[in-house]
């Protein structure tokens, strides 16, 4: 029988070289426009230029590098503008993905949820690691996008996500107290507002949180907006 499409593609070493440069980006070993070399890359992952390439290929589709003809490849810089338009994407996701998870979440979510900000609140009763916080916050929305259960929805979310958590790591490193006093209140809020019957409370509660941080974030770049 003649096949009319592709067989799946088993994960290969470009995406493991993909995911360890991922996590290099977010805990500061790239910062924001640190050039990515592939011989370089190579020599340190252990793999081949090839595999370096398609690793580097699936982070310019998460928004994570620049890359071109004649060009080196670097991770992104964060600029206001860039700031603008992700959060500007990432509210209304949120307040959807907010909205729709009320009307299906049960109890084992609400606890998953729970335990979550538990663990934010034990990172944040000292100094705390930044980029362990900002993995939770992360895991916090992952988990509002699957009770939500909408396939198109998350794949919005997956498209910005990577450039979200660089942009929340950034925002942390800048600001770190004024997020460790706000960021367990601010996702206890949103999981009462889930509990509730309100929709819109939930959604408003939702877009608020992701507008703060915007606030917080442009702050940090442009200092004379303090």
């Amino acid at each position: 029988m003649t096949r009319t499409v592709e067989r799946v593609k088993r994960r290969g070493v470009g995406d493991d070289a993909a995911d360890l440069v991922r996590e290099a980006i977010f805990d500061g070993r790239f910062p924001p426009g640190a050039p990515l070399r592939e011989v370089e890359l190579a020599q340190q992952l252990g793999v081949s230029r090839g595999s370096v390439r398609e690793g580097l290929a699936v982070l310019a589709r998460e928004g994570l590098i620049r890359t071109g003809w004649h060009r080196p490849t670097t991770v992104i810089d964060i600029e206001p503008e860039d700031v603008e338009e992700v959060y500007a994407l990432r509210e209304a996701l949120d307040g959807l993905a907010a909205r729709t998870a009320q009307s299906r979440i049960g109890d084992s979510d609400v606890s998953h949820l729970l335990a979550l900000v538990d663990r934010m609140a034990g990172e944040t009763a000292g100094r705390g690691d930044a980029t362990v916080l900002v993995h939770l916050d992360i895991a916090f929305h992952d988990t509002l996008y699957t009770i939500a259960a909408n396939q198109r929805l998350t794949r919005a979310w997956q498209a910005v996500r990577s450039q979200i958590h660089l942009f929340q790591i950034r925002r942390v490193r800048d600001g770190y107290l004024p997020y460790r006093d706000s960021v367990v209140r601010e996702h206890r809020q949103i999981i009462r507002s889930l509990q509730g019957a309100d929709p819109q409370a939930v959604e408003r509660m939702a877009r608020e949180h992701v507008a703060a941080a915007r606030q917080s974030l442009l702050a940090s770049l442009r200092p004379d907006t303090r």
